[in-house]
């Protein structure tokens, strides 16, 4: 199959069910273009493009599991051949242990880094080169980064928010080192706080900011990157305990993804109910 390269596309990572799905459904109804929806599992996301569908939302469907690089280059070799490019991307797909998982800390750092923060990477370094001019991309992260940015120690903070000197290598070297020093229990030693959510969604968000650094020097024009917080929404992942509804979730980060041409606000930020948030350190 072959489309027009006119032919507007977006991508939704992890969307069969909640804030990815509202995504989705919200793309649908206001983006001019194809919208896909994604999923590990090929049969929970042709059933959610079916639900979609009785809605009036004719959303499409594409295998992805973030953490295999065969389907994500699959998807890029898709879009390649398909539309010729990619103009929005919204990186939703993650994972979070539960409070009460008895998982050892070790192991929930491991398998969270590598799917939250390794694996939007790999879609991010497979797709970005796909972005065309005045292209959107929204990484969602979340409001844990930013109480786990707080914890750390300050002299961790003052890296992590120091944006003009962190290349993207050293950003995977920091989210490495805190899992090689989780599973041996010495994170701490490293600056880093109990929380591997909280530490993958750092990375997510320090990630963010280097991108749109880096894309500044771009010769497409007018791409533009933000990470968002949804808030705490009910869905499988806050164990139905946020007081959000997945459609008021996906608020931020469909506004986000349609903002309109030549938007220089915001641009490479943090952004929690359509309103930029602080990335800083704390005073010392």
């Amino acid at each position: 199959m072959s489309t027009s390269g006119n032919t507007r596309v977006a991508v939704v990572t992890g969307s069969n069910k909640g804030i990815g799905y509202a995504i989705v459904r919200g793309l649908c109804k206001q983006f001019q273009g194809d919208v896909y929806l994604t999923a590990r599992n090929k049969e929970l996301g042709l059933k959610a493009v079916e639900d979609l569908k009785k809605e009036g939302c004719n959303a499409k469907f594409h295998e992805l599991d973030i953490t295999k690089t065969d389907t994500i280059n699959k998807l890029k070799t898709f879009l390649q051949e398909t539309y010729g490019g990619l103009d929005v991307l919204v990186n939703n797909a993650g994972i979070a242990y539960k409070q009460a998982s008895t998982a050892p800390f070790s192991e929930q750092a491991e398998v969270t880094v590598q799917t939250n923060f390794n694996g939007t990477v790999a879609v991010c370094e497979a797709l970005f080169p796909l972005l065309r001019p005045n292209a959107r991309v929204v990484n969602v992260s979340s409001m844990a980064s930013q109480y786990a940015l707080k914890k750390c120690t300050l002299d961790l903070q003052k890296r992590l928010v120091d944006i003009p000197r962190l290349s993207m290598e050293d950003l995977k070297t920091l989210m490495k080192d805190f899992v090689d020093a989780a599973k041996k229990g010495k994170h701490a030693d490293l600056g880093w706080p109990e929380s591997a959510y909280g530490a993958s969604k750092i990375g997510v968000t320090v990630m963010t900011l280097i991108q749109q650094r880096d894309l500044l020097k771009d010769t497409r024009k007018d791409i533009v990157v933000n990470a968002c917080c949804p808030g705490y929404v009910d869905t499988d992942m806050s164990s139905h305990k946020g007081p959000k509804t997945i459609d008021q979730g996906a608020d931020t980060p469909l506004y986000l993804a349609l903002l309109p041409p030549n938007t220089t606000s915001p641009k490479g930020n943090y952004v929690s109910d359509r309103k930029i948030g602080p990335w800083e350190a704390a005073k010392s």
